[in-house]
């Protein structure tokens, strides 16, 4: 079946599932959203704080850098998925945009916030411990409040339930 036919026979169906109850969305299937984002974020946010650092750069480029590529990342996990059930790119972006922008910036303020208000944490090298702990807390801290926030966007047809008609 081709994945127009998929999206269209999925939006004429009656949303009785799990993703689409008329109470709303699961608690698991926002975790399951959420730790999707959460991963994107965790490989950007890493990824931007060895980047920053290695280039010798202050803590503002470095956090920027790092909200980039946690977007980046997070964008790219949810394109991959669609681009590999048949989406064309410029689709699949504007899915991936619909299903990801508000659940990565709640996690990003989340995550970001826990660290520069953490004492010591912004001024943590990678070789430190706390570097470490903070951002496990951070990123704890992001994913616990980001999926009461997706459950809702979920069961409201908005978020990553933009995404699952192309899930197979």
């Amino acid at each position: 079946m081709r994945h127009e036919e998929h999206a269209e026979q999925h939006d004429n169906r009656e949303h009785a599932g799990p993703h689409h109850s008329p109470g709303g969305a699961s608690w698991s299937t926002a975790a399951r959203a959420t730790l999707h984002c959460l991963t994107g974020c965790a490989v950007g946010e890493v990824l931007g704080m060895v980047i920053g650092t290695a280039l010798g750069w202050g803590n503002v480029p470095t956090t920027a850098l790092a909200v980039v590529l946690a977007f980046f990342f997070g964008y790219a996990l949810t394109l991959r998925g669609l681009l590999a059930a048949g989406l064309g790119f410029r689709a699949a972006l504007k899915v991936a945009l619909a299903a990801d922008t508000l659940s990565i910036a709640v996690m990003e303020l989340i995550d970001n916030g826990v660290i520069a208000l953490w004492p010591g944490a912004m001024d943590a090298h990678l070789s430190d411990p706390l570097f470490w702990t903070v951002l496990a807390i951070a990123l704890a801290a992001a994913f616990v409040i980001t999926t009461p926030v997706n459950k809702w966007m979920i069961g409201r047809g908005k978020g990553h339930a933009v995404v699952h008609p192309y899930h197979h």
